[in-house]
């Protein structure tokens, strides 16, 4: 069993050093284990981009890759586009995966991407194109967990292979999942920690994207997360952990707060030995 802990991106966590600008991927890999990257889901980065990134960190370190918008419905695509992007996906993290390196592909769908036969029928057609890639799977949309339709979405998930992304956000009436800490997939299991600013995730407008993310866990709410991931953790042989509640630069703070909780130590957090070029 292995738990780890990390955040989005690894630029915006000053308070790990006490500094006033962004950190390094190195600097980041000195306090955790494993990062969400975003950018892809913008623009595929080059090979040689990712590369780079593997240059910084040691061995063991693990990456969580967004899906570009294309693959998860953001950006309409003809049939053709699909498998044309995720074949360029695929190569630009090819060293990654050869490499151990490749935690999952996240594939975080719409809000609009309720459940229906094209929904289903679309994550199947990801599988395929994917292959043997990690996978896992973040709902915006409650429909996937109508009590009378959750325990079929979660089967859809076993079959396929994929894990669902266990969600902590604010509860809302439509535009919010209910936490739901599930395991589809025994090899691999993940959380990712929004936040629970519900004024924030309720009024879009100008910088929502920051303001919904505006929220600091307590103690309280980190040992009742602890309690989750445990119960997770015993039914899955790697479980991740991602804060993702940064908008005032809380989730490097929570995360070493859940690390403590937990009981963990990290120790090949060493990325100053490199062993190849840049």
């Amino acid at each position: 069993m292995v738990i780890r802990i990390g955040a989005t991106t690894w630029t915006e966590h000053p308070t790990l050093l006490g500094v006033n600008r962004k950190l390094t991927l190195a600097e980041y890999a000195e306090f955790f284990p494993v990062v969400e990257v975003d950018t892809a889901f913008y623009a595929i980065p080059q090979a040689s981009t990712v590369h780079h990134w593997r240059a910084q960190v040691p061995a063991g370190f693990q990456f969580i890759i967004k899906a570009n918008a294309v693959i998860t419905k953001h950006e309409q695509s003809t049939e053709y586009d699909l498998p044309t992007t995720v074949q360029t996906f695929k190569q630009a993290f090819a060293e990654l995966k050869q490499y151990h390196q490749l935690q999952a592909v996240l594939l975080q769908m719409p809000p609009f991407f309720t459940v229906s036969r094209e929904n289903i029928l679309y994550l199947r057609k990801l599988r395929e194109l994917f292959g043997d890639w990690p996978l896992t799977v973040e709902w915006r949309n409650n429909s996937w967990y109508r009590p009378a339709l959750v325990k079929e979405s979660m089967l859809l998930l076993q079959e396929l292979g994929i894990s669902l992304t266990i969600a902590d956000e604010p509860a809302t009436q439509g535009n919010s999942v209910p936490f739901y800490p599930a395991v589809t997939n025994s090899e691999r299991a993940f959380f990712r920690l929004h936040g629970r600013n519900l004024a924030g995730w309720q009024n879009p407008g100008a910088g929502w994207r920051k303001k919904r993310t505006l929220y600091r866990y307590n103690e309280a709410e980190l040992n009742q997360i602890a309690d989750a991931v445990k119960q997770v953790a015993a039914q899955a042989k790697d479980t991740t952990i991602i804060f993702n509640n940064n908008a005032g630069g809380d989730a490097a703070d929570n995360a070493l707060g859940l690390q403590k909780i937990l009981g963990l130590e990290f120790t090949d957090l060493n990325p100053q030995q490199l062993g190849f070029d840049i």
